[in-house]
């Protein structure tokens, strides 16, 4: 399963790890490919704890396009939030429970498995849950950012 993993994710079409800063944003110049294994997992200040990030394309505070992923472990809740540009989601791995909303709901949510894809409008609230470790992939253009419904789940304002 693992193999197939890694060939799924090749097979993707990566484009650009984040060691190297003049492949950021990718222009076209040339190939950029990265496995799995050169990826630079990192935490995310914007989000709860357990939440990991790695940035394959772009700067996420620049009018440019961006490719990041995220890695969710098992049991992980997403709060309601919005964010300010199209949010492009595709799940690589687990499986990702997602709903539109201003309120935390699991009823509301729909499983996407692996292969999903789902396209949200700027400013529509969002939120989600997993039941196992769980890696999305996400694209646009930035600025990128987060916004929490509620302020109170926001953990840079604790």
């Amino acid at each position: 399963m693992k193999k197939l993993f890694q060939i799924f994710l090749l097979g993707a079409a990566l484009l650009a790890t984040a060691t190297s800063a003049d492949h950021l944003p990718y222009h076209g110049e040339g190939h950029v490919i990265a496995t799995p294994d050169a990826l630079e997992w990192q935490d995310v200040a914007s989000m709860e704890k357990g939440a990991k990030i790695a940035i394959l394309e772009g700067d996420l505070s620049k009018p440019a396009p961006f490719t990041f992923r995220l890695k969710l472990p098992a049991n992980y809740r997403l709060a309601p939030h919005v964010h300010p540009a199209y949010e492009r989601v595709t799940v690589l791995h687990g499986e990702l429970h997602f709903a539109h909303g201003r309120e935390f709901d699991r009823a509301a949510t729909q499983p996407m498995p692996v292969g999903s894809f789902a396209v949200m409008s700027p400013g529509d609230p969002m939120f989600g849950y997993t039941e196992v470790e769980t890696i999305i992939q996400l694209h646009g253009t930035g600025p990128w950012g987060i916004d929490y419904i509620d302020p109170a789940d926001d953990p840079r304002k604790r």
